[in-house]
Order: C-alpha cells, then structure tokens, then sequence
C-alpha cells in the first residue's frame, strides 16, 4: 500500500513538473445492457452502484464551491447517460424557451470532445425547469469560427427532479438532480468513427453556474450591485480548468467507457502519450503570445522554447513546419511510436507510423 502511494505521488509529481498544468480528472464509465428510465431520480441499481465523480471544484482549481455538484455516467448500446446532484438551498429558475442563453439561470451543463482535438464539440445546458440549450462549437472561442446555435441532439431525454420547491422563496431546499440521455448516433458525428468507443476514452467536462440572487416579490433574479451590474456568476466544475474558460478543450476531464458491467470494477490510467497532447498546447498558447507581440508566428522553436524536453526518460524532439497560412508543430511518441501534431488554430491530431 505505501508503495503504492509514493509511486502515485511520483507519477503526480512528474506530470506537475512536465506539463506544469492541472492534471484532468478521469472517470470509468460502465455498459448496461438495459435502458434506462430518464426522470431525474436515478432510483435503478445499476445508478446505485455507479460511482460518483469527485465533488465538482471552482473552475480555477483552487476554491472549494459554496454548493456541492456531483455526477455520474453510465452507458448501452444507444445512449450515453448522465445524473448530477446540485446541492441548493433555494431552486429557482425563469428560462422556458429552449435554446436561450441557460445559464443567465443557475445550471448544469456538460462539454463533449469525442476525438479530443478542440474542435467540432458539444456544449449542453439545462436549468431546473428542464429548459435546455445545445450546440455545436466548431472551434473554440480563441478562434473565428461559426457556432452552430441551430444543431439539436436528436432523441435527446432530459428529466428533472426538485428536493424542496422550485421557486419558492418561502422554504428552504436541499437539492435538484438531472437525468440525461444522449444518443450515440448524434454523439458519433464528431468522433471520427461510426463505432462506439468501447474501452476507449472521450474529453468531457461539467460545469455547474451559479448565480447570487436577489427577490422582488418573491420572484427570484441575478443579484445586482448597486450600480445595477448583475455581480459576477460562480463557475464549479468537475476537471477543473486552471482559467476562468470552459471553452479550452484540452483542459477537460478523460472519460473510459468500460465495456464491463458497473458490478466489476474496472481502472483507468491517463495514457503517457497525452502528455505530449498538454506539451503541444504549452507550444500552441506561446505560438499565439509570440503573435501579439510581434503580429507574426515564431520561425524558430526557441523563440516560443519550445526546445527537447524529457519525459520519462526520453527525450522528445518537437519540429515546426511554417506555411503561408501558419504553422504546424510536430512530436513523434516514443512510447507509442504515433505521431502528433497541433496547428495555429489549435487543432490537435495524431497520426499512426
């Protein structure tokens, strides 16, 4: 057990000093081979047995949320199943029409990256009145790209339930849950595969914001200062960030889809290979700082010391190729043999020898 313990520290403390990051959060998510009832209450077995993640953090890493937020996944053959448990003292939300700006309401929300190279990803919104948003982000906000605010997820279930009273100001709750079903035949469209990613992992992320309030009449609101400015929002997480930016992909969490059932227990280890993943982003935020400085890319690797680094052992040697249009960063894996590259726009893709 002791040695258990160092070699995960040192394994923790290895991956601090070489990605100088927050290391993701993992999660095992097990097969069912029985659909599930989509209520918001999770009352089967097999959610019983699953495991909840860690509690939800602040979306910088650091402060403990004033709220606990806790989720769960399961998966079978058609969709991919969500539940999270908000802790909440008063449930309230006003936003009815689906496909409005969510989370102006307290909210849950949930961040897909099937291929996990930040682009063409997913974001789901849903308040406690069951209104939900869904979206299809091209890329990240850091570059230009078109939102697809119009993509809906077909044969999307969504259920909501309410331990105390959904706005009523004149009790004290204790919590709301949701309960989630995507389909995997619209989750797909983004993964590079018609498969479904059985002992494989996808990027996903979870946020929670929360909003201080303020009652006129009873009526529950975003609380204002006194210059009338709504005061900011609390974001809580899962993975957390290191910024104050869901919109950075390759910061979220590392979902396995296990194909065992949720009795056996099954492990995940982050494989060694995404570590040149968080070094290539390292080398993409310094491409993109060298830009506002000098309104051009870096021609030279130490320009942005992006120069060999070791990992593990093993010293990687990355290689830049500039083109017209920008530029494209390139490490070869020793442990895997794969090759992976990532571009000015930050797409990130890999590539077999």
């Amino acid at each position: 057990m002791m040695k258990n313990r160092i070699a995960l520290l040192l394994l923790l403390i290895g991956f601090f000093g070489f990605a100088q990051q927050i290391i993701p959060r993992s999660y095992v998510a097990h097969y069912i081979d029985t659909p599930l009832e989509v209520d918001g209450k999770a009352n089967e077995e097999v959610w019983k047995e699953a495991p909840f993640s860690e509690s939800f953090i602040d979306i910088e890493g650091v402060k403990i949320p004033k709220y606990e937020t806790q989720v769960k996944m399961l998966w079978d053959d058609e969709n991919l199943y969500f539940y999270a448990e908000l802790k909440e003292p008063h449930i309230w939300a006003t936003l009815k029409q689906r496909d409005t700006v969510i989370f102006y309401n307290n909210d849950f929300e949930i961040f897909i990256d099937p291929d996990g190279d930040t682009h063409n990803y997913y974001e789901f919104e849903m308040n406690a009145l069951n209104t939900v948003w869904d979206l299809l982000i091209a890329k990240p906000y850091r570059e230009s790209a078109p939102v697809v605010d119009s993509w809906d997820i077909q044969g999307l279930q969504t259920a909501v339930s309410i331990n105390g009273t959904l706005n009523d100001a004149s009790d004290v709750d204790k919590s709301w849950s949701v309960e989630i079903a995507m389909p995997w035949e619209v989750l797909k469209e983004a993964s590079g595969s018609t498969e479904l990613p059985a002992d494989e992992f996808w990027r996903i992320n979870f946020s929670r914001v929360n909003w201080d309030y303020e009652l006129d009449n009873g009526v529950y609101s975003r609380k204002k200062d006194e210059s009338g400015t709504f005061l900011p929002e609390y974001n809580w997480v899962w993975s957390p960030q290191g910024v104050i930016n869901m919109h950075e992909p390759e910061h979220w969490g590392y979902v396995y889809f296990s194909s065992k059932p949720v009795s056996e227990k099954d492990t995940f280890t982050i494989p060694k290979d995404e570590q040149i993943r968080w070094k290539l982003y390292e080398f993409y935020r310094a491409q993109k700082a060298y830009f506002a400085t000098n309104k051009s890319w870096a021609t030279d690797l130490k320009a942005i010391d992006a120069t060999p680094f070791e990992l593990e052992d093993k010293t990687l040697r990355p290689t830049l190729e500039n083109y017209s249009q920008g530029w494209i960063i390139t490490v070869k894996s020793p442990f895997s043999g794969m090759l992976y590259s990532i571009r000015e726009d930050g797409k990130y893709s890999e590539i077999n020898q």
